[in-house]
């Protein structure tokens, strides 16, 4: 049985949503640590869409953790979100990495305004 290995070098923060009532019958989206982990990353596709004169550059990432169990609040889920200082990477989908489920990858994407 082949067990892979990560080189965890990157120290990120996990961060979820969280709704704040506006006190006006709407709400407002804030961001809530649930800690740090190590991870390693693995660039894959980047592109740049333009409308309106915006431009935004998008570059996906496949970061890789150590697992955590499906009910603890360090298990990474999609929708939440990484951050490495200002970078902000948004978790789009969560899968078991090796055989032993030792680990998780993170299909994240990263988009940046010049």
């Amino acid at each position: 049985m082949s067990v892979e290995r990560f080189h965890l070098n990157r120290k990120l923060t996990l961060e979820t949503p969280q709704r704040l009532d506006d006190g006006s019958g709407g709400f407002q989206q804030s961001w809530v640590a649930l800690g740090d982990c190590w991870a390693a990353f693995a660039p894959r596709q980047g592109r740049t869409e333009g409308s309106g004169g915006t431009t935004v550059s998008s570059q996906s990432f496949r970061i890789t953790v150590r697992a955590a169990p499906p009910e603890d609040p360090s298990r990474p889920i999609a929708g939440q979100r990484f951050r490495e200082g200002n970078r902000l990477f948004l978790i789009e989908a969560v899968r078991e990495a090796d055989v032993l489920a030792r680990y998780l990858t993170c299909e994240c994407r990263e988009e940046v305004s010049p």
